[in-house]
């Protein structure tokens, strides 16, 4: 059997499962339009809304998603705004200032891919994190959103990133290229760009993305809906979030399964990455939505701190997320207890 059939086997296998449970029953005969801010499948946990997609885990669940692709975190919002889409999965920073500028029913329901997929990478003569002290660190610039996460995770090491040389570069490919070329001694990029590095001798991955998260766990990305479709069609929302809870879940399981179905949607990446990747990826899977009140407040703490939010009084938790829908599938499906904590 290829493996498309496999897939596509699997995937009628889910349907029948959906139907037989009666979650296959169609909640709305309109399209739910989910707005993704990447125009291809990406290289990390965030392809779950993809690959949902493809593999027929939303149709499973009896609810006709419509990817709606846009370039920005702006353009999603816009569309979510003027109901141009239903859920729209964007930026926890751009959730809070936009309810913060007027669209307070805005809520954030569940997240596919918590995580930046980031990690500290340096020469190999940089054994420990505290051997970076005195060494050259390559950041975004001062303040930015590398610099500032790989601060706290040092602080988490009891090392402090001021010990270091701070050389700004600008974006993550750069910084690696820089790496690479000797002009800097350690820098932050995500496993991507990491695996994309045509030669790491002489180099090591420092602090690794599962570290790096639990050092600065801030939850980067969530699935945002307005009031009006949390009352109008709140069956549909759940059955989005069970599908890619599901789907989440059979990933952590068998992360060949993310290889194969990758290999299909992107086909310019390698076997060899791509199965790199999904080992790395083993333990970051929202198998639970996503939604850890701990990591969540973490998150808000934090980005209040930040320079972009000194004009603004930090929302309660209940004022940007809502977790009724996500706890409504927990109950259905049960809690995972190897990941993603469901801490409420």
């Amino acid at each position: 059997m290829t493996t498309k059939s496999m897939m596509l086997a699997l995937a009628g296998s889910v349907a029948s499962l959906a139907l037989m449970t009666g979650a296959g029953l169609a909640q709305s005969s309109e399209p739910f339009r989910l707005i993704l801010t990447h125009l291809e499948p990406p290289l990390v946990p965030n392809s779950v809304m993809d690959l949902a997609a493809e593999l027929g885990y939303f149709e499973a669940e009896g609810v006709d998603v419509e990817l709606v692709r846009v370039q920005q975190t702006p353009s999603a919002i816009a569309a979510l705004q003027s109901g141009e889409g239903e859920m729209a999965n964007i930026g926890v920073d751009a959730l809070l200032q936009v309810i913060h500028n007027g669209a307070t029913d805005f809520r954030a329901v569940t997240s596919p891919n918590k995580s930046l997929p980031f990690l500290i990478a340096s020469k190999d003569d940089i054994a420990t994190p505290a051997d970076l002290a005195g060494r050259s660190f390559g950041v975004g610039r001062v303040g930015s959103l590398d610099h500032s996460l790989s601060t706290l995770v040092l602080s988490s090491q009891g090392v402090s990133i001021d010990d270091s040389e701070i050389v700004s570069l600008g974006q993550p490919d750069i910084r690696a290229q820089a790496l690479l070329a000797g002009q800097v001694d350690a820098t932050t990029m995500s496993i991507g760009v990491w695996s994309e590095l045509p030669d790491t001798q002489g180099l090591h991955v420092l602090i690794d993305q599962d570290a790096y998260y639990e050092g600065a766990p801030v939850i980067n990305k969530v699935n945002a809906v307005t009031g009006e479709v949390l009352t109008e069609r709140r069956e549909d929302v759940e059955a989005v979030i069970r599908a890619l809870t599901r789907l989440s879940r059979d990933f952590a399981e068998n992360p060949q399964m993310w290889v194969d179905a990758m290999m299909e949607v992107r086909p310019d990446v390698s076997p060899e990455v791509l199965e790199m990747l999904a080992q790395s990826f083993v333990g970051s899977w929202s198998v639970n939505g996503g939604m850890s009140v701990e990591e969540l407040s973490f998150t808000s703490d934090w980005l209040y701190e930040t320079e972009d939010f000194t004009d603004f009084e930090p929302l309660a938790l209940e004022d940007w997320v809502d977790f009724g829908p996500v706890d409504a599938v927990l109950a259905e499906l049960g809690t995972d207890d190897t990941m993603d904590p469901a801490d409420r």
